[in-house]
This record gives structure tokens, C-alpha cells and sequence, in this order.
């Protein structure tokens, strides 16, 4: 099996495992496809050695900002390992501690194919809450000490009223301080590190290498299940808050409970009827795009996305 295969096999595994996670916690998870493309040429970033490409992407999900790098701060051993070697493993010593402290959930990896300067790689990625910060790095190779990275991006800052419009933010090369070779191809000149920091000059010059994607494909929730009337419809569907419940199994409803596009839950509605209809007014929520759950008295549900215009 071929090693880029393998690790898309792996991220794969990372993922279910990682909703798995989630779900079993009670925890409503968020799936969100990540992509980087690289932007690496010779007309914005000087020249670029014949044999460019990158190391393994790493992508972790966490819970406080700058956790695991920051800009104007030294970089710590996983970050320096990444940005001369394209070593991963003290960088993942550093997650994997954070996994087992409370503060990450997970850290995905994936590996550009092919490896060159215009490669583009994507993960499949769960978030649960609270662990809405993304930081991806990679090294840019070959270089003295240089790397690419997002830092914390809070994913919970993507609008609900834009949750289906892809986030796309620019990817800038940054200097891990711990080296002073000042080309591509400069031999190992260790020194007294220094600070992080974006490599606004040569070869780089300030300009972004790349972008990172990040679109949201669905939210699960931690109740869902399939065995609800199939007959029980949410409408009018977009709405301006004021919507209807409707089918033949109405009385069965114990709950109508409102989340949004991340899974919070943000309003829930005790349901006493024997009506052929419920009348719901959600019109004192924000424009946006969420999750109705309709949940029955012996513990079933049925989940529809509301979109509140």
C-alpha cells in the first residue's frame, strides 16, 4: 500500500473514531471538509528550488488559543522539529499531551499527493465543542526553518447565516527562529532561538503561499436516530420564524429542542398536544441556518435543518 493512501486511510479512521467520540459523550459533533492549496511560485516568492514540496500537514482541534504556537513567541520543540526537519513526532508528543490534559481532541495528518509546489491536500475533520480551535503547519522544504500555519482559527467564528459559503483564509510562511540559514538550500546554522515570526522579505515577501478552505458538511447529534414517523414534516422551510410541525403522530412529541449549526442547543419547547399540528415561533433567534430536533416520549428523534431568514 502506497504511503499517501495509507494515511488518507488513516485521517479516515481518526475522523469515525473521533465522532465516535463525540457521540458517545453526548457531545453533538460537526463535520467540516479542511483543504490547504498551495499558492508557492516563482513571480510572488522569489525563486523556488527545482525540487519544492512540503512535509505531512498536521491539523489539531483545540480548546484555548495559541496552544501550540504563536507568533512573536519561541517555538517550542514540535514546532521547531516541523519547521527544519519536517519531523512530526515531538509535535505530536506535544498534541497527544494535550489529549490526555483535556485540551485537544484530536490530531489529524495527511500527506500531499503529489509533493510538489502546487499540491493541495484536505482532511475530513470532527469538532465537538469546546474544541473549536484549528492549527494546521507544515513544513515549506527545503528551508533553513521554514513553516506554514493557521494558528487557533475559531471555528465557531464562521456566521450561521454563511455556514453553507466555504471560509477561506490566507496561508502566510513564517520563520521558526531556530535557525539562520537565510536560503533554501543554506546549510544547519543552529542559533539562540528567537521569536516566531512572518517572513515578510526574501524569498517570501509578505505574500500568501497558499489558502486554507474550511466548508461545513453536517452536524450530528448525539439523540439522533431513524425511527420516528417519517410522516412528521417541519415547515415552511426557509421561514421567518414562525413554523409548523405537522403529521399523524403528533401526540407522541415530548420535545422540539433547537440547535445551532455547531450543535449548541440554543432553545427547547415542551410539546403537550393532541392536535394535528404544532405551532412553533422561533422568530426571537438570529438569522441563520439550524437544527431542529424533534424528539418523542420513548426517546426517538428526527432532525431537519431550519434555515431562519
Amino acid at each position: 500500500m502506497k504511503k499517501g493512501v495509507f494515511i488518507l486511510i488513516l485521517s479516515f479512521i481518526l475522523n469515525v473514531n473521533a465522532q465516535d467520540a463525540c457521540i458517545n459523550s453526548g457531545i453533538n459533533a460537526s463535520i467540516y471538509d479542511v483543504t490547504f492549496e498551495s499558492n508557492w511560485n516563482e513571480i510572488d516568492h522569489s525563486a523556488i528550488p527545482t525540487n519544492a514540496h512540503w512535509s505531512n500537514l498536521l491539523l489539531v482541534n483545540h480548546n484555548t488559543p495559541n496552544q501550540f504556537l504563536e507568533n512573536g513567541q519561541l517555538a517550542t520543540a514540535g514546532i521547531k522539529d516541523v519547521a527544519e526537519l519536517g519531523d512530526n513526532t515531538a509535535f505530536s508528543n506535544e498534541v497527544q499531551a494535550a489529549i490526555n490534559n483535556g485540551d485537544a481532541q484530536q490530531l489529524y495528518t495527511n500527506a500531499f499527493n503529489p509533493n510538489n509546489a502546487t499540491s493541495t491536500v484536505t482532511f475530513e475533520i470532527t469538532v465537538c465543542n469546546p474544541y473549536n480551535y484549528l492549527t494546521v503547519v507544515s513544513m515549506i522544504a527545503p528551508s533553513p526553518d521554514w513553516f506554514i500555519a493557521v494558528n487557533s482559527f475559531d471555528i465557531t467564528d464562521i456566521p450561521l447565516n454563511s455556514i453553507d459559503i466555504p471560509i477561506v483564509i490566507d496561508v502566510f510562511a513564517y520563520d521558526a527562529g531556530t535557525d539562520d540559514g537565510i536560503n533554501y538550500d543554506s546549510s544547519d546554522s543552529p542559533n539562540t532561538p528567537t521569536d516566531i515570526s512572518m517572513i515578510n522579505g526574501y524569498p517570501f515577501n509578505g505574500i500568501k503561499i497558499g489558502t486554507l478552505t474550511i466548508e461545513y458538511k453536517l452536524t450530528l447529534l448525539s439523540l439522533e436516530d431513524k425511527k420516528i414517523n417519517n410522516e412528521v414534516k417541519l415547515f415552511p422551510n426557509p421561514s421567518d420564524g414562525n413554523i409548523f410541525i405537522s403529521g399523524d403522530t403528533l401526540s407522541e412529541i415530548d420535545t422540539v429542542t433547537v440547535y445551532d449549526i455547531l450543535g449548541s442547543e440554543v432553545k427547547s419547547i415542551k410539546i403537550n398536544t393532541v392536535e394535528n399540528s404544532i405551532t412553533l415561533n422561533l422568530s426571537d433567534l438570529n438569522k441563520g441556518i439550524y437544527l431542529v430536533q424533534i424528539n418523542t416520549k420513548d426517546g426517538h428523534s428526527k432532525t431537519q435543518k431550519l434555515i431562519l431568514q
